[in-house]
């Protein structure tokens, strides 16, 4: 078979499968669609269906088809994190700017307290860090995985329980909207790459100059168009943000947050959410993990794949050891065979 062959059958598990446990299941009421799509995600990752089926989970989910699983993960995701931005009203988060700020405050807070605690803990026992890791960057880094919020998930809950236009929805959503805007700070201090604070602030400069000029082009295009406009601002602003070290993500979200709603047919909107929805469940089949972990665990892998001074160990990959050593197994055959496809790898490939 070829690629696309592959590429179509891994496609008709990743919606079949989740769809008809959950349609034939009935699980609706205590485990809506999203939960399924999540669970079953996980089990056909590496750790369960690579493990009991190794054969099979490497012929259909071989690099190639990864690849290409993962770019329509990546622009559903961003799709569907942009019309999260929209849906909020950031002059109510202005308004609310107090009692917004203590609360995501708090959410950040908390679980970022609770998880360096366990992080103190887990760095008395070896092979947590890389060679050139530190211990404050692990233990910042651990809090910051627990801290991170699953924006889409969260918005596919509260859409769920029709509560997403409600006041206590869009409560929420600024709460969650700030948690995650704070939690990159948090990265940014973790990774502490001066080459990439410049351009990070690079980016902001221009991002607050383009939004005036966006919002103004908004204004004065017919809504049609604004569509149209609005997918290129997003790829633009995505671009942007990954380029300054920041992440696309963050680039989506903010490219989103700028325009406001009224600008866009309520109904075409939802629509497209529900369209998104469908594809976006492809980023929580990728490595068998959820996206909000990848999102706080893949720009780690990125810098240390890139050498910067972060030293740590790969968390898709198994925690305790580093990802030279992880390469190097999977250069032995005794390690799983994506791992060959690893960023460092592809590096090391072109230097």
């Amino acid at each position: 078979m070829n690629t696309s062959e592959i590429y179509l059958i891994a496609m008709i598990a990743i919606f079949t499968v989740p769809y008809l446990i959950w349609r034939l299941g009935n699980t609706d009421y205590w485990a809506p669609l999203v939960v399924v799509q999540i669970v079953t995600g996980i089990l056909l990752g590496p750790g369960v269906m690579g493990a009991a089926y190794p054969d099979a989970y490497k012929f259909v989910f071989n690099p190639a088809v990864i690849t290409a699983l993962n770019g329509v993960a990546w622009w559903a995701v961003m799709l569907f994190v942009w019309i999260a931005g929209i849906e909020l009203d950031l002059h109510e988060a202005w308004k609310y700017r107090r009692e917004s700020g203590i609360t995501a405050g708090l959410a950040l807070g908390t679980p970022l307290v609770l998880g360096c605690v366990a992080a103190l803990a887990m760095i008395t026992t070896k092979g947590w860090i890389g060679a050139n890791g530190r211990d404050w960057q692990f233990v910042l880094g651990v809090g910051m995985s627990c801290a991170v919020t699953a924006l889409p998930i969260l918005i596919l809950f509260m859409e769920k329980l029709e509560i997403l236009r409600q006041p206590i929805g869009q409560r929420i959503l600024r709460y969650a909207s700030l948690d995650d805007v704070a939690i990159w700070g948090v990265l940014a201090l973790i990774l502490l790459d001066w080459d990439r604070v410049t351009r990070q602030v690079g980016f902001l400069i221009g991002f607050a100059v383009a939004t005036i000029a966006i919002r103004k082009l908004m204004q004065v295009i017919a809504e049609r168009d604004r569509w149209y406009v609005g997918m290129i601002w997003l790829a633009v602003c995505g671009f942007a943000a990954d380029w300054s070290g920041l992440h696309f993500m963050v680039g989506a979200f903010l490219s989103g947050a700028v325009l406001d709603g009224k600008w866009f047919d309520q109904k075409q909107m939802d629509m497209l959410r529900h369209h998104v929805r469908s594809a976006h469940q492809l980023g929580n089949r990728r490595d068998g993990s959820v996206h909000c972990r990848g999102l706080a665990a893949g720009r780690l892998r990125d810098r240390q794949a890139g050498g910067h001074p972060v030293g740590w160990p790969d968390p898709a990959l198994g925690a305790g050891r580093g990802v030279a050593d992880r390469l190097a197994a999977a250069d032995e055959g005794t390690d799983h065979d994506h791992l060959r496809q690893h960023p460092a790898r592809q590096e090391n490939h072109h230097r």
